[in-house]
């Protein structure tokens, strides 16, 4: 869950830089933010998919 987190976060920061670069006027920069931007988002989509797959899949394990 962590990792989720990580990413999340990551997300969040570029695309509030790729916001303010733009309103700003430094188009290359929030361009290039807004790529970071969607990579992170695909690279996070992946990640969340395995995660509910395993969860799913994975079965609950029993402590006694």
């Amino acid at each position: 869950m962590a990792d989720f987190m990580g990413f999340l976060g990551l997300l969040i920061l570029f695309v509030v830089l790729a916001f303010v670069a733009g309103f700003l006027g430094f188009g290359l920069l929030a361009g290039i933010a807004g790529l970071i931007v969607k990579i992170l988002f695909f690279v996070f989509l992946v990640f969340l998919v395995v995660w509910v797959v395993r969860f799913f899949l994975g079965g609950r394990r029993h402590t006694s």
